[in-house]
């Protein structure tokens, strides 16, 4: 490894060591951008790998709120502006037990390349809180959002820093944050994506993320001289990326046979009933066991690792990060499946994605494949800019557009590099390219 890479992430190691998510999304990329830094020893003599893995700012705060019994609740909030050389700072809100300043910083540090790789005028961040709004009430949700957004507004703005949802955040949480927002401001502005359409969302956003995830699978398919017809397909997770993915591959002609929540699986070799998946996760707010007993048929299993001992031919993990370990790769493997491509941040640890890259597996980094929920929040932001709206299929014909361009970059620079066909590599290289470029452009202020 070029030793000046290894001193970086000596250092961020001996730093941020208890930040194992941050520091396993930056060890990939860092070792993958090695041959640019080769090519580019001007990056090193400006510090550019010590500034780009540095957060611009963290932002921690509380967030008291009163629950339905009159108690007085306090949860922990973040915002992390990693990096806006490119664009106002742009990344999702997560509301998850789970959240962490670690996290936060892991998902912000992905969002830079991500959004760099759409090609859109949009830097990295992310956000979120300890907040789980499973079991509340809406008068609940509200008034956590209400009491979140009541700090946040003084550090976001429709040319600064642009929330959207995430895990545990949907049209619901964005509404009542952007009510909070516009009351305090006294402005109507597109200062958060995944708004409703009747003020100021965009058509196609609710299912961007899981159609641009099958529309990057697609150019996958079309470059190994394959295609979707007949394919059988495992889906994790039943949130809008999981069932909107289901959806555009059943549009495409492939059997969807497992989907999973955070409890179990089910599998079900006849084809999952989307329509029944979606009353049960979209309006019922069940678990996902519900299925066998409303649909008379498949096989539901307590826990998720085990959905990816099913055979299938394309694995769409849609879930969260580290959902597919070593051992889970290697039943993948056994069993024929043929692609991989992430639809979550991260579902596959290093050992699995190591694992992928060196079998027949053709892998998609969710950095590139999972990029058309911000690349649609992109084109919301550029309706609310205009004061238009864009009809379904002008929104989609731009989704395809900018999901083709990614996957063509990343190809592109994987072949110049030396490494054809390594897209983990190709999409850290070309979107890094651009964030690098950017900040030498404007200094050392960057």
């Amino acid at each position: 490894m070029n030793s000046y890479v290894a001193e970086v992430l000596k250092n961020i190691k001996a730093r941020d060591a208890h930040e194992s998510e941050f520091f396993q999304a930056v060890e990939e990329v860092l070792h993958d951008v090695a041959p640019v830094i080769e090519r580019n020893p001007e990056f090193e003599k400006l510090g550019v790998l010590e500034r780009v893995t540095e957060p611009e700012r963290i932002i921690s705060f509380r967030v008291p709120w009163v629950d339905d019994a009159g108690k007085i609740r306090v949860n922990k909030g973040f915002r992390v502006q990693f990096n806006n050389a490119i664009g106002p700072y742009k990344g999702g809100i997560r509301f998850h037990p789970s959240v962490n300043q670690g996290i936060i910083k892991f998902l912000g540090f992905e969002q830079i390349l991500k959004n760099s790789l759409t090609g859109l005028p949009i830097g990295g961040g992310k956000g979120g809180a300890d907040f789980d709004p499973k079991g509340k009430s809406d008068r609940e949700v509200m008034a956590f959002c209400q009491s979140f957004m009541t700090e946040l507004y003084r550090h976001i703005g429709a040319d600064t820093d642009v929330p959207a949802g995430d895990i545990g955040v949907g049209a619901r949480e964005i509404g009542y944050m952007y009510g909070q927002y516009k009351r305090i401001r006294n402005e109507f502005s597109g200062v958060l994506t995944g708004k409703g359409l009747w003020y100021g969302g965009s058509l196609g956003r609710k299912g961007a993320t899981g159609d641009g995830l099958c529309y990057f699978v697609d150019e996958m398919l079309k470059t190994a001289g394959d295609k979707w017809n007949g394919k059988k397909v495992i889906v994790s997770g039943s949130g809008n990326v999981a069932i909107y993915a289901c959806e555009k591959a059943l549009e495409f002609g492939a059997h969807v046979i497992a989907m999973s929540d955070s409890n179990g699986y089910i599998y079900d070799e006849t084809g999952i009933d989307l329509a029944l998946v979606k009353q049960i996760k979209e309006v019922d707010r069940a678990r996902i066991k519900e299925y066998v007993t409303r649909a008379g048929r498949g096989v539901y299993t307590e826990g998720c690792s085990g959905i990816w001992n099913v055979a299938c031919d394309i694995a769409l993990p849609c879930a969260t990060q580290n959902e597919i370990d070593e051992n889970s790769a290697k039943a993948l493997i056994a069993n024929g499946c043929k692609y991989v491509a992430e639809g979550a941040n991260m579902p596959c640890t290093i050992e699995a994605t190591k694992l992928f890259l060196s079998s027949a597996v053709a892998f998609a980094p969710g950095k590139a494949a999972n990029a058309g929920g911000v690349s649609a929040s992109g084109l919301e932001m550029t309706q609310n800019s205009l004061r238009l709206s864009w009809t379904a299929q002008e929104v989609d014909e731009r989704l395809r557009a900018i999901m083709n361009g990614i996957y063509k970059s990343a190809y592109d620079a994987s072949k110049e590099f030396g490494m054809e066909g390594n897209l983990v590599a190709g999409s850290n290289i070309s979107g890094f390219m651009k964030i690098a470029n950017a900040m030498m452009a404007q200094g050392v202020a960057y």
